[in-house]
């Protein structure tokens, strides 16, 4: 793992809502720490519903995390575009976050409640 990226467990339960609707509420979300940059909750998928996601053909690299793919959300509202992405096959070191989503904070609503 880089020295600069730090995994734990995110304290208590997180919700994510986009256009209306709550999209999945956790317990067991992880908290990535990236240098300086504000932490990111990552849900488990199954925590997620996923019917709600759609996937994109958005793609992204990072150099300690590896490749993500991005999802759009189908919402009542409309859509909204890439607001989720997901490391399907990271790096060495980051296997923690495999098999979870994270999501843009400008574009949903991610709290602790």
């Amino acid at each position: 793992m880089s020295d600069h990226i730090t995994i734990r467990p995110a304290e208590g339960t997180w919700v994510v809502r986009a256009g209306g609707a709550v999209l999945g509420e956790s317990s067991r979300a992880l908290e990535l720490v990236e240098g300086d940059y504000p932490p990111v909750i990552y849900f488990p998928r199954e925590d997620i519903a996923m019917a709600f996601l759609e996937p994109s053909k958005t793609r992204s690299h990072c150099p300690w995390k590896g490749d993500a793919h991005y999802y759009t959300i189908i919402a009542k509202s409309g859509a909204i575009e890439d607001a989720v992405w997901s490391y399907e096959d990271p790096k060495e070191g980051m296997e923690q976050i495999k098999d979870c989503l994270a999501f843009y904070k400008n574009k949903v609503a991610v709290e602790q409640v």
